[in-house]
């Protein structure tokens, strides 16, 4: 049987939930702009049930069944440039270097880790994007 969601709260870094077995998980907000960038009482301004937390004024849920997934080890660059950055589109990025999307993926989801020449391919192909855009 699935554990409950008991309690849900936030403090200045991450919200945490704590289920009916007693465990506690985390996200961390710098995971998530829109929590990141919240004041605190839109942090607070949650509700939630055994599947999801919903902030309706941020537009943003987390679901219950991701904090209890084992994370991605290391701290991956590119990982957080997209979530930092929601506006940057990964299929054409990838599209633009070559490369398959799933692979892509599976650099951003810690699947994968790309060398370090792949990496920087990656970043100077979004700071490319970037000049282009700052053209028009």
């Amino acid at each position: 049987m699935k554990a409950k969601v008991n309690r849900v709260w936030t403090d200045d870094t991450a919200v945490y939930i704590e289920t009916s077995d007693g465990k506690v998980f985390s996200e961390r907000f710098e995971n998530y702009p829109r929590l990141k960038y919240a004041t605190p009482a839109q942090r607070a301004a949650f509700e939630y049930n055994d599947v999801y937390i919903r902030w309706d004024g941020l537009d943003e849920d987390l679901s219950i069944e991701g904090f209890m997934r084992e994370k991605p080890a290391g701290n991956n660059e590119l990982r957080r440039l997209f979530k930092e950055h929601p506006e940057l589109n990964v299929s054409a990025i990838a599209r633009r270097l070559g490369i398959p999307q799933s692979v892509m993926a599976s650099y951003l989801c810690g699947i994968k880790k790309p060398s370090a020449a792949r990496e920087h391919e990656i970043k100077e192909a979004v700071r490319q994007t970037g000049r282009e855009l700052s053209e028009i």
